[in-house]
């Protein structure tokens, strides 16, 4: 990263905050800033919403007890995938991701774990044919998601004195449902995102300024070649960053 010219950043896993205090510990050593950081998912009728929270305490107590809670809803899911995927005839072994302990292991298992278990299996050749085909919404071994309202999450977060971002609506496609959840208290749009064009940051720029929200960004870096997707891929510009840490600062005592 340090490498990219990237100064500041934040590793936001699903679900999890079990790398935080790994990237605080070595950032600066690189000349760099690491900031807590989450992707947290939502469901709205059945659909996942993706929230992202940034300066938050990763040890708040309650965040931990509701992480704890979404990381089970996230095995039970990965387990009735598995079930699908073998009576379609495409057994993977996913043991190695399930141990006994995952709820509480602090690491978060989903969709793209399955994936990389397929390509072991030899049943695709990468993980975008995996969603493409079979773990997608629409696909044969879909499985929809259990989960907590966006309005939950951004409870969770603003207790754990953070700030919630709505994560790439380009991707979504959610610009109509973005309205509820900033009156609910969301505090940003990720404006800046690998799969938003120039057309797609003004919108969503316009958007954000529109409903008083402030703007981040992030290259949603997987680590998965096929992807595409490199780390500072896209990134926030100076300006917006200031905007964004004077609004931790007035907020973190919420």
């Amino acid at each position: 990263l340090a490498e990219t010219g990237i100064h500041t950043f934040s590793v936001t896993d699903h679900d999890t905050v079990g790398a935080v205090a790994d990237v605080a510990a070595v950032a600066p050593a690189n000349g760099m800033l690491a900031i807590s950081g989450i992707q947290i998912t939502a469901v709205e009728h059945e659909r996942d919403v993706h929230v992202l929270g940034y300066f938050f305490n990763p040890d708040h107590g309650a965040l931990t007890e509701f992480l704890a809670a979404q990381r089970a809803i996230r095995i039970a899911r990965v387990r009735a995938i598995g079930e699908r995927l073998a009576a379609l005839g495409l057994p993977v072994d996913l043991d190695p991701i399930l141990a006994p302990d995952s709820a509480n292991s602090g690491r978060s298992i989903g969709r793209p774990k399955v994936a990389r278990a397929m390509i072991e299996a030899g049943h695709v050749a990468d993980t975008r044919e995996a969603f493409d085909k079979w773990l997608g919404r629409g696909c044969p071994a879909f499985v929809p998601r259990a989960g907590a309202a966006v309005e939950d999450v951004i409870g969770i977060i603003h207790r754990a004195g953070g700030l919630i971002s709505l994560a790439h609506p380009g991707r979504t496609q959610i610009d109509m449902r973005i309205e509820a959840p900033a009156a609910s208290g969301l505090d940003a749009i990720e404006v800046y995102h690998s799969d938003h064009d120039a057309a797609a940051v003004a919108r969503y720029r316009d958007l954000a300024r529109d409903l008083g929200l402030l703007v981040t960004g992030g290259s949603d870096y997987h680590g998965d070649p096929s992807y595409g997707i490199e780390p500072g891929g896209a990134s926030l510009p100076p300006a917006d960053w200031a905007r964004l840490y004077d609004a931790r600062e007035r907020h973190a005592g919420r």
